[in-house]
């Protein structure tokens, strides 16, 4: 299947099977925070049963008092699951699958939801081929700055984009059955690539823009800020607060992308910087239309 093909698996999720209307799911969630709480509210909220595990267990029993989880995801119900979703940190992704990849049997669909793709994939394929079970890379392109269960909600996805890296391109009945599986969560479309391909986009679409934030509120000027800002301070500073652990993972994992677009960002800098040293209007008007247009070109207006 060529680059193109791989990069245009996207469809509506409306157009999924009946199936979904139908059948109840026994969805398997590790990890109760904001992304794996929220596809837990997701799912009880559609009516089907939620088995979930977390490191924590005063958060698994506080979503269990919910509601939001029907039981507890162990070695013993794990085959009984029709959708695993691994939503933790990559490396602890990894360790739970290597120790639980023996019971996991042929019924459950394995997906993970971590941020970077290249480390959690390369690990986690040669386990489902080993054991015999079914597993596919995932990216639920949605969320917030804040993190946790209290902050999980169930249309956390509803709209959202939902990347996906498979095993095979080819296999479209499987590509056919995880959109089926996560069709409750409401993604609104299905991107088809690979690990790398992933990785190099978010290192942009993501990462990049939670560095500059994260960056950019650290000026002295931010602590007297309020009265002087609107909407453009918001934008830019929303992603600042952020889980300093989870990125930082996330980060070292995906460095060799993260720091290519680092250095685009630092040479664009440095050329309005040199504009302004050089009180060059004409320099700096050029710069300034060049952003302008590459906006317009790729977004539209």
């Amino acid at each position: 299947m060529s680059e193109e093909s791989v990069r245009s698996g996207i469809e509506s999720s409306e157009n999924c099977s009946e199936e979904v209307k139908t059948t109840k799911y026994t969805v398997g969630i590790v990890g109760l925070g904001l992304i794996g709480g929220s596809f837990a509210k997701a799912y009880h909220e559609a009516g089907h049963s939620v088995l979930a595990w977390n490191r924590s267990r005063s958060v698994l029993e506080e979503a269990m008092a919910s509601g939001d989880a029907d039981g507890e995801l162990k070695i013993e119900t794990i085959p009984e699951c029709d959708l695993i979703l691994l939503c933790v940190y990559p490396q602890a992704a990894i360790d739970w699958l290597t120790e639980m990849a023996p019971y996991v049997g042929k019924k459950p669909l394995v997906v993970d939801c971590c941020g970077t793709k290249r480390v959690v994939c390369t690990a986690c394929f040669p386990l489902a081929e080993r054991y015999g079970f079914r597993y596919l890379g995932g990216h639920p392109m949605a969320g917030t700055q804040y993190s946790g269960l209290k902050y999980a909600r169930g249309n956390l996805y509803r709209g959202a984009p939902m990347v996906i890296v498979p095993p095979s391109y080819d296999d479209l009945k499987l590509l056919d059955r995880v959109k089926t599986l996560l069709s409750p969560a409401g993604f609104g479309s299905y991107s088809v690539t690979t690990a790398e391909k992933h990785d190099e986009m978010i290192a942009f679409t993501s990462q990049m823009a939670h560095v500059v934030s994260n960056a950019y509120i650290k000026s002295p000027t931010a602590a007297a800020h309020k009265g002087f800002s609107a909407g453009s301070y918001k934008d830019l500073t929303r992603v600042a607060w952020l889980n300093p652990q989870m990125w930082s993972e996330l980060f070292l994992e995906n460095k060799d992308y993260l720091l290519a677009e680092l250095n685009t960002l630092i040479e664009n800098l440095t050329a309005y910087r040199i504009a302004l040293e050089n009180d060059d209007p004409a320099e700096l008007t050029r710069l300034l239309d060049e952003g302008r247009r590459r906006k317009e070109a790729v977004d539209g207006r």
